[in-house]
């Protein structure tokens, strides 16, 4: 039985080079990893090889909620391919420079938590995020 998965996409005016960087750096994480505006990630840190291991912190502003965002990453191909696990689940992260920009598609395994309407948006909050922190 294989596992539902959601898919969720930006096109990013930027040079994939800055596109990575951005998706893999810290500093910049924690700039652009939230849903929505009334949460943040305080801290971030990357370990970028296989079988590194990721953490951002995510928190609610108002401090009444958070949680670890953590996994291993299991591919990296540089410039073009991410993948991690993260509990019994797997993301794919994908850039293809293109002449509008990098497509940068992110597919994730769904969880039994969260509706997968819920799940879709927030995925695609984070990586809208990202692009105008990019773009920035």
């Amino acid at each position: 039985m294989s596992q539902q998965t959601i898919s969720v996409e930006t096109i990013v005016k930027a040079p994939v080079e800055r596109v990575w960087n951005a998706y893999t750096t810290p500093g910049d994480i924690v700039q652009w990893n939230a849903a929505s505006s009334d949460w943040h990630t305080p801290s971030a840190t990357v370990d970028l090889r296989v079988g590194g291991l990721f953490r951002s912190r995510m928190e609610a502003r108002d401090g009444s909620m958070g949680f670890d965002f953590e996994g291993t990453y299991s591919k990296i191909e540089t410039h073009r391919l991410i993948e991690y696990e993260f509990g019994n689940r797997r993301a794919r992260i994908e850039f293809s420079p293109g002449r509008e920009g990098v497509r940068v598609g992110v597919t994730f395994d769904v969880e039994a938590e969260n509706s997968v309407e819920q799940q879709r948006t927030g995925w695609q909050s984070i990586l809208d995020n990202f692009k105008r922190h990019v773009e920035a």
